[in-house]
């Protein structure tokens, strides 16, 4: 096994390690811990890319994890804030609203581009990486760090009235990187879209063999 595949692995293992942190209140800080945990484990993603690329390091193995370790640790951040709403309550109901919102149609392009790469693979079609994919993960990846302070602000009473600060900013962050994810989502399937153009049969098949 590589390096660039090794920092993927360490991304993966450090998702409970996150998850962990997020919860245990007996830790001073510990949604601070979690963000910065976060932090760290999303730099990885950019350092096994540069890597890999660097070095002509690009193996199947590296192209398998690498997007699943991206999704899994955006994924599990979002719906474990989602468990704690004290953040959102804090700003009014719309806020929780709007985060949920905002969450559905994160995963829900994850799942259709996912699903579309599958395809893409079956047929033996390469597609290129997408530098709009990419701004949208870095601005998917500062929301949850600031929401997670804005989090901490809300735990430490003497810090209530700063709290709103980095709730807004993350809000706001975490609207751009909605518009981002889908604008990327639809970008990526409409420039490739010649792999949706083979037999209808072919479709229906993938299809059928997908549902179980």
């Amino acid at each position: 096994m590589n390096l660039p595949n090794k920092i993927t692995l360490t991304r993966i293992f450090m998702i409970p390690v996150f998850v962990l942190f997020f919860y245990l209140e007996a830790v001073p800080y510990h949604y601070v811990v979690a963000a910065a945990i976060f932090l760290i484990a999303a730099a990885t993603d950019f350092l096994d890319g540069y890597i890999a690329r660097s070095r002509n390091l690009v193996t199947n193995m590296g192209k398998f994890l690498d997007p699943i370790a991206d999704k899994v640790l955006v994924a599990t951040a979002f719906i474990v804030m989602l468990t704690r709403p004290a953040l959102f309550d804090a700003q009014g109901v719309w806020c929780i609203i709007f985060t949920g919102i905002c969450v559905a149609l994160i995963l829900a392009r994850e799942l259709i581009v996912s699903g579309f790469r599958i395809i893409a693979a079956d047929r033996r079609v390469v597609l290129a990486a997408d530098k709009l994919g990419k701004y949208k993960t870095a601005t998917q990846d500062f929301a949850i760090a600031v929401l997670l302070v804005g989090m901490q602000l809300i735990d430490l009473e003497s810090a209530v009235a700063y709290a709103a600060y980095p709730c807004y900013i993350g809000l706001a962050l975490l609207a751009i990187a909605t518009l981002l994810t889908v604008l990327s989502g639809v970008n990526y399937i409409v420039k490739n879209r010649q792999v949706l153009k083979d037999e209808t049969g072919e479709i229906s098949e993938i299809r059928c063999n997908n549902t179980f």
